[in-house]
């Protein structure tokens, strides 16, 4: 049996899954526990360095093959070279301050670190805020969030500078970083400052025909159009599906339920 234990697995320790597994979970999110917040006197967060990549070896407690929660069942990635990912960030803090993390370190809301579901731990990685092209570095060291259409919780640091404690969640790319050469560019050739347009693609389709089958559905679903857009993979053609751009995360997720309640699979965040 695997269990790893962090900070919210501590309330759930008792409820055993079907599968036999004891509950796996991770960091907060305001799903999870509307008490958490900032600290009642906030530090100079901009003071405090990104974190520093270097190589380090796998946890032991916090890479295995796969794990479950709330009937979910994740898989977590051997290796995280390549990775990139566009969503919804959310972030976590007091509540959780000083509590055990999914890979056995200490969570610290004055750190730079941050949780994801399937990156292996620890990973670093570049997190961009692409509504205002803010870029941090982070430490991914818990697992979570497991919110629906969130992608990764910051620490209170981490998301206090990339701008997004007072709305409480943001659009973020995350890129990982090779340790040994944790240079990466901005995303969409953004600069510092810049924020790009962002987008809920419901698809990619080989021929247009097959793209205006799926734009006529999402079409009879939403109150707002949607439209197809053409991009260039591997030197072909494909024909995607998109509706924005999107101003706020609240509307994405208002989008995203709508979608799902007329049987179309949850579309992704992008960003052009």
């Amino acid at each position: 049996m695997t269990t790893i234990r962090s900070p919210i697995s501590r309330r759930f320790s008792r409820i055993v899954l079907s599968s036999g597994l004891l509950l796996l979970s991770a960091c907060a999110t305001p799903v999870f526990d509307s008490q958490d917040g900032a600290p009642a006197r906030p530090a100079d967060v901009n003071a405090i360095p990104d974190a520093v990549p270097r190589v380090e070896p796998r946890s032991k407690y916090g890479n295995p093959p796969t794990y479950e929660v709330f009937g979910q069942r994740y898989h977590v990635m051997e290796v995280s070279d390549g990775f990139v990912e566009q969503g919804i960030a959310s972030w976590y803090g007091t509540k959780f301050h000083n509590q055990r993390t999914s890979s056995g370190e200490t969570y610290d809301m004055y750190a730079m670190t941050a949780a994801h579901k399937n990156l292996p731990l620890p990973t670093y990685a570049r997190v961009t805020n692409l509504e205002n092209g803010r870029s941090v570095i982070v430490k991914v060291n818990d697992r979570g969030p497991f919110a629906k259409n969130r992608i990764i919780d910051l620490s209170y640091t981490a998301a206090t500078r990339l701008g997004i404690i007072a709305k409480g969640t943001g659009f973020v790319e995350i890129r990982a970083l090779d340790p040994r050469h944790p240079q990466t560019p901005l995303p969409a050739g953004q600069a510092p400052g810049q924020h790009a347009n962002v987008y809920l693609q419901v698809g990619s389709y080989p021929t247009r025909d097959k793209a205006e089958q799926m734009l006529d559905r999402v079409n009879r679903a939403l109150p707002v159009g949607a439209h197809i857009t053409e991009g260039i993979a591997t030197q072909r053609t494909y024909y995607r599906v998109r509706i924005g751009p999107i101003s706020s995360v609240a509307e994405a997720d208002k989008i995203a339920a709508i979608l799902t309640e007329s049987g179309i699979e949850a579309p992704r965040l992008v960003a052009d």
